[in-house]
């Protein structure tokens, strides 16, 4: 145990040093001065000058890149050149929605795909089968802009069910915000349902053609016990792999639902630096959603070590 969780962190850290390098070299490697592109078209040479000397731009390469890890492996992501704020700072702000939105879409999605994933293996062959695994195509090849709009029009425009956007005013509670949530999430979870019921059924139908399954039917156990306790137990163990990264995907790859529905999360933040070529910005939730994926790995990887006991380490 003690040699594995070592082995794992060992390779955490070095998968977050190269994010960090990575990280630096992107804005080293853009065309011509970085600070001249982070301060625009009009900056002075003056400005451009200061701005390099307070990121360190005139150090050697190597003391930049020391400095750059030295402080990121802090906590220290660097100053945001457009809000004048520490970019911890922000991005602690702005990942309240995010993480919201990933978790609540994550719940639709496993609301959706895990029980017609189960009974789709278990009817396999039936017209439900064939056409749930036909709906998972069509929800993952709509783009979820697409299905975005078409429910805040519909939904939210038409018949007022839900917030057409936004995510409450300064002063709002909890549930309110929660409430602006629910279309986003729906349609996020819609196109993320696709994996995880396919994964599913796939799962699923690997365990019902087990000689334990057929002997636990071949006894008489109700058919109930056997879907729920035998099979989907044990299919349960690979499915965790699949939400663990559809979650990781959902906290990063949420951009575009985010600025759809005018949510201030962590998407619409980056898109934004973008726009501003605030780096520091970019750079920060560049390190910030790989280590969310490094640290969902080896949950996942622990998880298999406590609950498959077939896995030896």
């Amino acid at each position: 145990m003690a040699k594995y969780l070592l082995r794992r962190f060992v390779g955490m850290v070095v998968v977050i040093i190269l994010v960090l390098t990575i990280a630096f070299v992107l804005v080293r490697l853009a065309p011509g001065d970085p600070a001249a592109l982070m301060l625009g078209p009009d900056a002075t040479p003056e400005e451009a000058a200061e701005l390099r000397t307070r990121l360190g731009l005139d150090d050697p390469i190597i003391l930049q890149y020391a400095t750059f890890v030295g402080n990121a492996l802090k906590g220290d992501l660097g100053e945001s050149l457009f809000f004048n704020r520490p970019v911890t700072s922000i991005l602690a702000d702005r990942a309240e929605p995010t993480i919201f939105l990933a978790l609540m879409s994550l719940f639709f999605a496993l609301f959706i795909a895990t029980p017609i994933g189960i009974y789709a293996a278990y009817k396999r062959g039936s017209l439900l089968d064939q056409s749930s695994v036909t709906s998972a195509m069509l929800a993952a090849s709509i783009p979820s802009f697409l299905t975005g709009l078409v429910f805040q029009r519909v939904l939210a425009t038409n018949l007022g069910w839900f917030p057409t956007a936004g995510y409450g005013g300064p002063d709002a509670d909890i549930w309110v915000r929660l409430g602006h949530l629910i279309l986003p999430s729906i349609t996020l979870g819609i196109t993320n349902s696709a994996l995880i019921l396919r994964f599913t059924r796939a799962s699923m139908l690997d365990i019902l053609g087990e000689d334990y399954v057929r002997t636990a039917r071949a006894k008489g156990m109700p058919e109930r016990r056997v879907i729920l306790r035998h099979a989907l137990k044990n299919a349960g163990i690979p499915i965790i792999t699949v939400v663990g990264l559809t979650f990781a995907l959902l906290v990063s790859g949420a951009v575009v639902t985010e600025r759809v529905f005018n949510l201030p999360g962590m998407g619409n933040l980056v898109v934004n630096a973008v726009l501003r070529r605030d780096y520091p910005v970019i750079q920060g939730t560049l390190i910030i959603v790989a280590s969310i994926y490094v640290l969902i790995n080896l949950a996942t990887d622990l998880i298999y070590f406590f609950i498959d006991k077939r896995v030896k380490y």
